[in-house]
């Protein structure tokens, strides 16, 4: 085997002379000679020991507890060198001085070297540990489980912040759950998808404001299943601080819903206040009693006056009674659709096909097997906005590209209902089922009117002039 001299040493190569140059002769190591050096710690930036950097993956003491045990028996074996030897101290003779007393002993000899570092003569060989009993605990399998729905609370994200609605909701939907307030709709799917929460209940619709088509958005975006719906009576109050008088009133803030919601009973109360938009109504009700506003009041709810200590200066100042807004239950994972209760199932579809044809195929679908639509809602297709159509004659027309969300009374194990989706898939170039869920059947309130019912009177005319079911 040859030397390591003679392995780095350079191959005899002879000169070449180009014209008037000398080439000089390249040395070469040969690839055998070459080692990958491995370090078991990183150093940060500053020149020290930062054991929390070390993640070389299959080096010694990769870990920081691997790295305070070796630390703490290289503080061991150090103490037990600087321990004076029996020949150090004669049999008794030498008397203790002051610090021996004490139960210390001085030691004349330099400290031993820890880890390959000698440290100052006059710095203590004692390291100080954290001890791993403080350090944050891992993450186990039961924190990324779901909440069991027996016996325990499940952790529920909504929008906005206590007093709002929508806890209100949650609170409807998962009786004894614990509400996690979130400041935008977008957290509150993410609080799902990331096992911080376990549901969430987000506003789909409303009886005057019409569709929130930010979640509906969110739906298409997000991978989340509708596993439920509930619908809240709203009852809006009009609150300030204790003491202040509506005379004195100078603005007014709140969602931008609910102050539409209460126009007409502003006006009629002959306030001349501004009106001024806030993120959410129960937010609006914080922000008063924070900053002590006495010209300002606020549209929310009468939770949220108990909840932040103002006063209700006037109660159900909506401008319609029956205002009630629709929420749906999302989960990671889709619920086992049943027979055995009235069902809804929430779809979204598009098409890429030319004329109003299509849509017309995919409503008789439903028509045909006598199945209701609860809902059909149109939004614009982001990722194919503009759909162009060329017409020698005429020129270039261009048409909006749409997404259509459609909610049907029909649960997914129904035959009819798979039939429905199967006919549906063959005239679209997207379908997703967004849930297969239970209907809201919880009686309403005394204080809310029930919509007005017409179910008799279709259902019996429908009977008589409906095609044949197709299954």
């Amino acid at each position: 085997m040859c030397s390591m001299a003679a392995i780095l040493s350079p191959t005899t190569n002879p000169t070449v002379q180009i014209g008037s140059r000398v080439a000089t002769p390249i040395i070469r190591i040969p690839s055998a000679a070459l080692r990958t050096v491995r370090s078991v710690y990183r150093h940060d930036a500053s020149g020290g020991f930062n054991p929390s950097a070390s993640f070389f993956p299959g080096a010694v003491g990769s870990s920081r507890s691997d790295w305070q045990t070796s630390c703490a028996i290289l503080a061991s074996k150090a103490a037990d060198d600087n321990k004076p030897s029996s020949d150090a101290v004669s049999g008794g003779d030498a008397a203790p001085d002051a610090g021996e007393a004490n139960g210390k002993h001085h030691l004349s000899s330099a400290p031993a070297a820890v880890n390959g570092h000698k440290p100052p003569t006059n710095a203590s060989t004692t390291l100080d540990l954290v001890p791993i009993a403080n350090l944050p605990r891992p993450l186990t399998i039961a924190d990324l489980s779901p909440a069991p729905m027996h016996g325990s609370q499940l952790r529920v994200a909504y929008q906005g912040v206590p007093g709002a609605y929508s806890e209100a909701a949650a609170g409807k939907a998962y009786p004894n759950c614990e509400a996690i307030p979130c400041d935008q709709f977008e957290v509150a799917f993410q609080a799902v998808e990331l096992w911080i929460a376990d549901r969430a209940v987000l506003p789909v619709e409303n009886s005057l404001g019409g569709s929130i088509h930010r979640n509906y958005d969110l739906l298409l975006r997000h991978r989340l299943h509708i596993v439920g719906e509930v619908q809240l009576p709203v009852h809006h109050c009009l609150l300030a601080l204790p003491g202040v008088r509506k005379e004195y009133l100078t603005r007014v803030i709140s969602h931008p819903q609910a102050l539409s919601q209460c126009e007409l009973t502003l006006t009629g109360m002959g306030l001349n206040v501004a009106r001024e938009a806030f993120d959410d109504t129960a937010g609006a009700a914080e922000y008063v009693a924070a900053n002590g506003l006495r010209d300002t009041a606020a549209i929310a709810s009468a939770r949220a006056a108990e909840l932040y200590g103002l006063q209700i200066l006037a109660d159900g100042i909506q401008d319609d009674s029956g205002n009630v807004t629709r929420f749906v239950m999302l989960a990671r994972e889709p619920i086992i659709p049943r027979t055995d209760r009235p069902f809804k199932t929430s779809i979204v579809f598009a098409h890429d096909r030319e004329g109003t044809s299509v849509l017309f195929k995919v409503l008789s679908a439903f028509a045909f097997r006598d199945i209701s639509l609860t809902k059909i809602e149109s939004r614009p297709h982001r990722h194919r906005p503009i759909r162009l159509v060329d017409d020698a004659n005429v020129g270039t027309a261009k048409h909006f590209e749409y997404m259509f969300y459609v909610d049907f009374e029909a649960s997914m194990a129904e035959v009819r209902a798979q039939n429905a989706l199967a006919e549906i898939q063959e005239f679209t170039s997207f379908l997703r089922v967004l849930g297969s869920y239970p209907m809201d059947m919880t009686p309403w309130t005394a204080n809310s009117s029930p919509p007005p019912s017409t179910s008799c009177s279709s259902s019996s005319s429908s009977s008589s002039s409906s095609p044949p079911r197709r299954d």
